[in-house]
């Protein structure tokens, strides 16, 4: 089964990716998911606008108080201040204002971003319930958590903070450049000079830096992936003494990280302070070419004038400052949302199934549908009439000339032939990767065949509802996964209605109850991540329990026991035994004394099928059956 991988020792895991665009699409995609926040919207833009105002009408404030009121009262002999205080008591009432509004916008904004957030990650989450097996094996977890947390996290510094940031700096622009063609035309044409400067520098620095922060967010998730892989395989590292290799694959991923994070930051860095460097140089331009033309007499211009237009060009590049600084965090969080979208439009899992199968029961001579684990299986028959009839599951499951491939140019199952009728036990053999797993794999509709039938009671199985195929095919698998919880609730985990008596027949069926009463709250004892503090038996005797709850007609048992000591097998097995009886079980297995007693067992070599009988006839055929099970050849 394919799997993304990060190698070392044969080539530069940093290399090979693409490098994600920014896509109108994808802005107007995360507008959608801001829009249905509409009256707070406008109630935040009304916001804005009013701070906005409020900020230039206070800088306007300051030329009437000059030339209107401080002036002459420097020119009177006998000064009233009446005048004065009121005009102070006025610009504090629109200064508070101001304060107001920008509390409310930045208080609002916050519900938006969380809200925003909560509906992304709730549909990403649907999504990722939706998306085929074939896409967690062609994609590290790592990398799909990163979507999760720092993309995310970008996304809520672009609509908590961005975006009220940009419009508020719009607003301002506009309003100020209209105050200050107020004031003077001549000063604004300088200053607009000024501006330009500051636009050609910014809009330089801004492409470079956001061309590296999109980068950085796919090199976060490639390094979360990696570390995410080698946490995950510790022990594997440690056994092989595979730290020094690792470490070069690490550093290789790191390394390109910290390149795109150093050369993204160093331009946003480096953008604030030029900004400001060359406000603070405007500033003193405008200082002087203002006080030349008061001198000269030039277009009336009085000293008021002079100090609202110093603080309106204060006012006027902060937000031009401000606008070129919030690029990289626009630019971040499209990439980011880019790569949450990609996950959101990966290709489903296909489903046009309509057989439905449910659990009967007869209750007073007629059939009933129940969720009772004592109801029997069945497939929902609808006639034309209106009327049903429900057709017993039995457990046939038959394969007619299957061939596969987990990609289009390479086959790994050729020509599968076989059957397995209600109650028997029917086992795979054969070194890894001839294909045992595989087939399993197609009866669950993990994958979906590329030539042939399987067939279930009769019916081809891709007429079937994947949830109900699913839920009628138990999997007890080597590798067990438990869930955070308690006991109960990973047993509960097979059939989520079942209750707790039917939870504890199902732990006694599977030989699971001795040890659960011994733990320290028995089945209500929390269990921490993934089953650490149980034993790798105790975790697949759950996983039988978990299995036995739901009561499957059919069975897989993908290597069981393969990774337990031969006393635990033992009580595994008779767990697997008491649960395989009355049912179709399909068992993959290495150790071959656990299939002796199978129906039939089928040899696999390179995706086909070698060998075929019981055992008795396959150690008669003196073929490759027999060379394993006399350890002529062994399984590899």
């Amino acid at each position: 089964m394919p799997k993304a991988k990060h190698t070392s020792d044969t080539a530069n895991p940093a290399q090979g990716r693409k490098i994600p665009r920014l896509d109108s699409a994808v802005i107007k995609r995360l507008l959608g998911y801001i829009g249905v926040y509409k009256v707070r919207i406008i109630l935040v833009i009304v916001c804005i606008l009013i701070a906005a105002l409020a900020s230039v009408i206070s800088s306007m404030f300051l030329g009437i108080l000059i030339d209107d009121y401080i002036e002459p009262l420097l020119l009177s002999a006998q000064p009233s201040f009446d005048g004065l205080l009121s005009v102070i008591l006025r610009m504090a009432c629109i200064y508070g204002l101001g304060i107001i509004c920008s509390f409310l916008y930045n208080y609002i904004m916050v519900g938006i971003s969380q809200g925003t957030l909560k509906s992304i990650r709730d549909d990403m989450f649907s999504r990722m319930q939706r998306l085929p097996l074939r896409y967690f094996d062609t994609h590290t977890h790592g990398d799909m958590m990163s979507r999760y947390t720092n993309d995310t996290d970008t996304l809520r510094q672009l609509i908590s903070q961005s975006l009220p940031q940009l419009f508020n700096s719009a607003v301002t622009i506009v309003a100020v450049l209209c105050a200050m063609l107020y004031t003077s035309v001549w000063l604004t044409i300088v200053m607009l000079l000024g501006v330009f400067c500051m636009l050609k520098i910014s809009a330089k620095i801004a492409g470079g830096s956001a061309r590296f922060f999109i980068r950085q967010q796919q090199s976060l998730g490639s390094v979360n992936g990696y570390i995410e892989e080698m946490v995950h395989g510790q022990k594997v590292i440690k056994v092989f003494c595979h730290e020094a290799a690792n470490k070069e694959g690490f550093d290789a991923l790191n390394q390109e990280l910290c390149d795109n994070a150093t050369k993204a930051n160093t331009y946003a860095n480096i953008l604030m302070p030029m900004m400001g460097n060359i406000s603070n140089l405007l500033y003193v331009v405008i200082a002087i070419v203002g006080g030349t033309l008061a001198i000269r007499g030039v277009s009336h211009i009085t000293l008021g004038d002079i100090a609202v237009f110093l603080q309106l060009t204060k006012a006027f590049s902060m937000p031009v400052s401000q606008v070129a600084q919030q690029i990289n965090a626009v630019a971040m969080a499209l990439a980011g949302a880019g790569r949450i979208f990609e996950m959101m439009d990966a290709e489903p899992e296909q489903d046009n199934g309509y057989v439905t199968l449910v659990r009967i029961k007869e209750v007073d001579g007629k059939i009933e549908e129940t969720d009772e684990r004592t109801g029997q299986w069945a497939w929902k028959h609808p006639h034309h009439d209106g009327s049903l009839t429900y057709e017993r599951l039995a457990g046939d499951v038959r394969m007619f000339h299957v061939d596969f491939g987990y990609t289009p140019d390479k086959e790994v199952l050729h020509d599968i032939s076989l059957y397995a009728k209600p109650g028997q036990k029917l086992a795979f053999v054969g070194a890894t990767g001839a294909g045992k797993t595989t087939i399993t794999n197609l009866i669950n509709r993990f994958y979906d065949i590329a030539d042939g039938k399987i067939r279930y009671d009769g019916i081809n199985i891709n007429k079937i509802r994947k949830p109900d195929l699913r839920r009628s095919l138990g999997m007890v698998l080597q590798d067990t996964n438990l869930f955070s919880g308690t006991v109960m609730d990973n047993i509960r985990y097979g059939r989520l209605d079942a209750t707790d008596e039917e939870c504890i027949a199902a732990a006694k069926l599977a030989n699971a109850h001795d040890f659960i009463i011994r733990l320290p709250q028995g089945y209500h004892t929390q269990i921490d991540g993934n089953g650490s503090n149980l034993s790798q038996g105790q975790r697949q005797l759950l996983s039988i329990a978990r299995c036995a709850v739901n009561d499957p007609p059919v069975m897989i048992l993908d290597e069981a026991t393969s990774s337990i000591d031969t006393r635990t097998e033992a009580i595994v097995q008779a767990g697997m035994d008491r649960l395989m009886q009355g049912r179709t079980v399909f068992v993959i297995a290495h150790r071959l004394s656990t299939v002796r007693n199978a129906n039939a067992i089928m040899v696999l070599e390179n995706g086909r099928i070698i060998e075929r009988g019981d055992h008795a006839d396959l150690i008669a055929q003196k073929g490759k059956y027999y060379q394993l099970y006399t350890g002529a050849f062994e399984l590899e």
